[in-house]
């Protein structure tokens, strides 16, 4: 039953946002939302308390409330503006109860029902800011203070309450207000939890661990040198060929699905995933955080791109080939802008590894002889021998095979 009521409060909170609000602007329609429902369900038992007593007028006034939020509320969903929902209910919340304190006798005899009116400061704190909120609480204060100098008049001609009852209604005000306090901060901090988790989430998408933290400490300029680290470059054959008859749906909901493989595969081994181009893949070992099998764990990932796309085909039912380029020398990563963060890698390493894969051959991974350095001992390769590589001029090369049965 509790699970159900929370889960009808968390879709009323939400009805009234558009699908452009931020997400500053849907928490607070939401906290006016639910303290409208709240102290409107509340209400009610002074509407029919009063009416018990044959207070008809005290009555009036809390059941004027529902009313007026009803008909608000009402209007608010319908527009998705909360601009007249908003104003109208800090009004009515600050001055009904001051009204119904007065129409019952003062502070004693109401039981001090005037402290519902802080509920009027405290959602302006929470859905108008804190410069908003202090004339809203000026105004509380005000009217507390007006109250006071006029409770004495009002105790002699006020009606009478069993003093049980009195008792009650203090605990009922003082427990009310505090729990509807309670209750709105708890749901605004928690909502603000829940945003900051899913903006540190989106932050840890675009930018490794360690460098997310550092950007958070400090927005200098974030660059490093790596004196090793291998870089990992994966190219789809024939992808022009392949995509040529699919729609653009198609096409990324197939890319998304295969790169995705390669993320947990990067999870896996240990690689940071730098960025996709078109159809490649680019990955490296051994950066942010250094680690001397850099080149073993960059070897180990590639090889177990060829096992998993041995089992795959391209959608028109081909086998499904990449070319995967290795090369392993010093790096420089840092990242780059201001409001949309990338995280990169510049050298001739990068530039090498990316050679590697568009001069390879479909279904192999080629390598370059300082890769094949670090792995000889443990990997089989085949010698492919001097090729001619833009920019680099001959180089020999290596085609990374297998593993060596220890």
């Amino acid at each position: 039953m509790g699970s159900r009521l929370a889960s009808v409060l968390y879709r009323l909170a939400g009805a009234g946002a558009r699908p452009d609000d931020t997400p500053d602007v849907r928490l607070q329609k939401a906290v006016l939302t639910l303290t409208a429902v709240v102290v409107s369900v509340l209400a009610t038992y002074w509407v029919v308390m009063y009416l018990a007593l044959g207070l008809r007028l005290s009555a009036a006034i809390p059941f004027a409330y529902q009313v007026v939020s009803a008909i608000g509320l009402g209007h608010f969903l319908r527009t998705k503006d909360d601009q007249l929902f908003r104003s109208s209910q800090l009004l009515i919340m600050l001055l009904l109860p001051a009204l119904l304190q007065w129409s019952v006798g003062g502070f004693v005899n109401s039981s001090g029902v005037m402290l519902w009116a802080l509920v009027a400061p405290l959602g302006a704190l929470l859905v108008e800011g804190p410069q908003r909120a202090r004339a809203w609480f000026a105004a509380y204060l005000g009217l507390i203070v007006v109250l006071g100098i006029v409770d004495r008049p009002l105790s002699m001609t006020a009606p009478v309450i069993p003093s049980w009852l009195n008792i009650l209604n203090f605990v009922m005000n003082f427990g009310g207000v505090s729990g509807v306090a309670y209750f709105l901060l708890s749901y605004f901090a928690r909502e603000r939890q829940m945003e900051h988790e899913r903006s540190e989430n989106l932050l840890l998408n675009i930018l490794p661990g360690p460098i997310a933290d550092r950007l958070k400490r400090d927005r200098s300029t974030i660059a490093d040198r790596f004196p090793e680290a291998t870089v990992l470059f994966a190219d789809i054959v024939d992808f022009t060929v392949t995509t040529a008859s699919l729609t653009p749906e198609a096409t990324v909901a197939w890319l998304n699905e295969l790169f995705s493989l390669f993320d947990s595969l990067s999870d896996r081994f240990g690689l940071e995933k730098i960025k996709t181009v078109g159809d490649a893949y680019m990955a490296v070992a051994g950066l942010p955080t250094p680690r001397v099998d850099h080149a073993e764990a960059a070897a180990e990932m590639a090889l177990e791109i060829q096992r998993v796309l041995a089992t795959r085909t391209t959608p028109d039912g081909r086998p499904l080939q990449m070319r995967i380029g290795l090369h392993t020398g010093p790096v420089v990563a840092g990242v780059i802008g201001t409001r949309k963060f990338v995280y990169d890698l510049w050298g001739d390493t990068v530039n090498t590894a990316s050679r590697m894969e568009s001069n390879g051959l479909p279904g192999a991974i080629q390598v370059t002889d300082d890769a094949y350095q670090r792995l000889k001992t443990r990997y089989l390769f085949e010698r492919r021998g001097p090729i001619q590589v833009k920019g680099k001029g001959e180089m020999v090369t290596y085609v990374l095979t297998g593993k060596t049965v220890v």
